[in-house]
């Protein structure tokens, strides 16, 4: 059996922003939270968010230092 490669934090965080009902709030190096919209997803190395009326948000994952999940 071939050991399964570890998930990166991009991979895992991929598959938490693909669930449409879970709220995400990312905590960042300087220790700004940012809660996500809905319409959200990993474009090169940045988290893209785009929600209607507002304007396009663009978090580097490099400054990411948490995230936090909860159930809708």
């Amino acid at each position: 059996m071939k050991n399964a490669q570890p998930k990166t934090f991009k991979t895992m965080l991929q598959k938490y922003l693909d669930i449409k009902g879970l709220d995400i709030v990312v905590v960042l190096e300087d220790g700004r939270e940012i809660e996500l919209y809905k319409n959200r997803t990993i474009i090169n190395d940045a988290i893209i968010t785009l929600e209607k009326g507002k304007d396009e948000l663009r978090i580097p994952l490099s400054e990411i230092k948490s995230v936090d999940c909860f159930a809708a």
